[in-house]
């Protein structure tokens, strides 16, 4: 015979993936995401830009000749006034080129009919920048000049190898960054949706008083805990879903991308982070990471927005309390970032075993191939709070479910956890 807590959970389970919002955002988003990750490349392989005409004036008389027509700038030398070019629309804009241009380079000025471009900007800047240098240099009448630019021109590759590590093949810290941002930023949003989404259905339950019948028969405990492990599992479900499509994708995309390239001219940093994403073992351990700290995090605030949802009538007030829960996420989430830069440092390892914070940080840390004991550490610790929080969570939730009509202050639901 079925226990009345695992009947709860499967209620709250089967009652959420059955939904068209479930099954259809399950689907949709990875190819949402391979999409957007797609169509950058696509625009720029299949797009071209317009062509922006720019009238030069040039006091110095030294540079407009240098200045190299491309697909998305055409320079037309003028000797018309400014106020003239100025007013002329066939004109995208107007390089004013001051006649001090060697001594001080920031002697030029662009007028633009509309917004300019950060590419356009930098275009022209460098254009300048390099006959303004080729000008100084030649000045001091060194010969084969050009020769011994390119003779003394170095295009540094590096290679990192870990020397703490077993795995002999060369690391990417790029990816590292990249897949840390990432992970971290998925757990803000399965930790803060799917919490949410328990306080939600508390709210609703109580409003509609089927609480009040339910807990005739169940434990106000097993109701809680029901919910929390029911919605868990849908995220868990859907987290399963998206890593397959992705895992299927990088272990077939990426060998295929790598057999193609020309590995003697190609980036080592590419290489490594292909090599990388097509390491089956190396993506199943971010994946077992990824839902134990998913999991531990989610019972974790789980816990808070269940007991802020017993102990309000509606979303407008809880939406005052949800600051408890909102503000420690919100600050993992911002902590991430500076994290990724210098994992490895004293002020990441504490905020990384911080059971608030280090769902996303810690996350944001294990690309970058950081000691177990400190994961472990960081598990054992969330975990532990995890199940602090539900038991206070339990306490406030008895209570908090036959309460109506009134807005509890904090005080109040402090006093709740006392209740024997």
């Amino acid at each position: 015979m079925k226990s009345a807590l695992s009947t709860i959970i499967g209620r709250e389970y089967y009652e959420r993936v059955k939904r068209k919002s479930f099954i259809i955002s399950t689907l949709l988003t990875p190819l949402l995401m391979v999409a957007l990750m797609v169509t950058p490349a696509l625009i720029a392989i299949f797009s071209s830009p317009d062509e922006k005409k720019i009238a030069v004036v040039d006091e110095s008389g030294v540079i407009a000749s240098t200045l190299k027509n491309n697909d998305e700038l055409s320079f037309v030398v003028s000797d018309l006034p400014l106020e003239q070019l100025q007013a002329d629309e066939d004109y995208f804009g107007v390089l004013v080129i001051g006649k001090n241009i060697l001594r001080k380079p920031s002697d030029v000025t662009l007028y633009t009919h509309g917004a300019s471009s950060m590419q356009l900007e930098e275009s022209v800047a460098s254009q300048i920048k390099k006959t303004v240098e080729d000008i100084r240099l030649r000045a001091y009448n060194i010969s084969n000049l050009q020769e011994i630019l390119d003779a003394i021109n170095a295009d540094v590759k590096l290679k990192t190898f870990r020397i703490d590590s077993d795995d002999t093949s060369a690391t990417s810290s790029l990816l590292s960054y990249m897949t840390g941002l990432i992970m971290s930023l998925m757990l803000y949003m399965f930790i803060l949706l799917y919490g949410q989404m328990v306080m939600t259905s508390i709210i609703e339950e109580k409003n509609n008083r089927v609480l009040e019948i339910v807990v005739s028969s169940v434990r106000p405990f097993d109701l809680m805990l029901g919910k929390i492990v029911g919605v868990g599992l849908v995220a868990v479900t859907q987290i399963l879903i998206w890593a397959a499509i992705l895992l299927s994708v990088s272990l077939w995309l990426m060998p295929a991308l790598a057999a193609g390239m020309d590995t003697a001219e190609a980036d080592p940093e590419m290489l490594s982070a292909m090599s990388q994403l097509s390491d089956g073992g190396y993506m199943m351990m971010l994946l077992g990471y990824c839902l134990l700290f998913i999991i531990g995090g989610y019972f974790l605030y789980s816990s808070i927005y269940a007991a802020i949802g017993s102990a309000v009538d509606n979303i407008q007030d809880a939406g005052q309390l949800q600051s408890v829960a909102i503000v420690p996420i919100i600050m993992g989430m911002v902590l991430s970032p500076t994290v990724v830069q210098d994992p490895m440092s004293t002020f990441a390892t504490w905020v990384s075993v911080i059971p608030f914070t280090s769902p996303m940080v810690m996350m944001a840390r294990i690309p970058f191939g950081i000691p177990a004991w400190e994961i472990i550490l960081s598990i054992v610790l969330l975990y532990a709070t995890a199940l602090f929080l539900i038991w206070v969570a339990a306490k406030i939730y008895r209570v908090g479910i036959f309460m109506y009509g009134k807005k509890p202050t904090l005080a109040e639901i402090i006093r709740w956890t006392r209740y024997k």
